[in-house]
């Protein structure tokens, strides 16, 4: 296992031509720590787990790893499936001006579609995703002030990763002199 910097993973995925539908993650607050997991994963490019925190409000850090090269059986269930209520997004920026300009026109159409007719809440965000070119979206369990039970699961599962991703994480915070207060 490779530990790397959160953003070159997301950069990974984001350059991958895979299903974009076809991911689904679980995330919320670290374990006894500063900062939140999120596990990603999909059938054929498999499972990531990334630990990060903001060093302030404008400046996100982290880490992560692959942690199983594809979605199994035993994992599978441990991932939201399409019934859940909640949703991710990666997206990485438009190459220049003129594919900004593309996406918005693609954007304010697939919103004017979706206005004009009646439509359901998951359609809209499938569409919105093309629409933007998002490379990966799908279903999300997440808990803004908790750990879903899929995530200890996960974080059980897969121990020794979640060892190094901590004290890689742990070690990032005291270096950028987080983890105290203002006096």
């Amino acid at each position: 296992m490779r530990v790397r910097d959160w953003d070159d993973i997301l950069a990974d995925v984001a350059s991958d031509s895979t299903d974009p539908d076809g991911w689904r993650a679980v995330a919320g607050t670290r374990r006894g720590g500063l900062g939140e997991d999120l596990y990603f994963g999909h059938p054929s490019v498999g499972l990531y787990h990334l630990k990060t925190y903001a060093k302030n409000p404008r400046d996100l850090r982290g880490v992560g790893a692959q942690v199983a090269r594809s979605v199994d059986d035993e994992l599978d269930p441990l991932l939201p499936d399409a019934d859940s209520d909640g949703r991710f997004a990666v997206r990485s920026a438009p190459e220049d001006e003129e594919h900004a300009e593309e996406m918005a026109t693609r954007l304010t159409e697939t919103l004017r579609v979706h206005a004009e007719a009646p439509t359901d809440p998951d359609h809209l965000f499938e569409d919105v995703m093309e629409a933007v070119e998002s490379p990966a979206f799908g279903p999300m369990e997440y808990e803004f002030d908790g750990r879903p039970d899929e995530l200890d699961e996960l974080s059980d599962t897969f121990e020794q990763a979640e060892e190094l991703l901590t004290s890689e994480l742990d070690d990032l915070i005291e270096d950028d002199d987080v983890d105290r207060g203002f006096h």
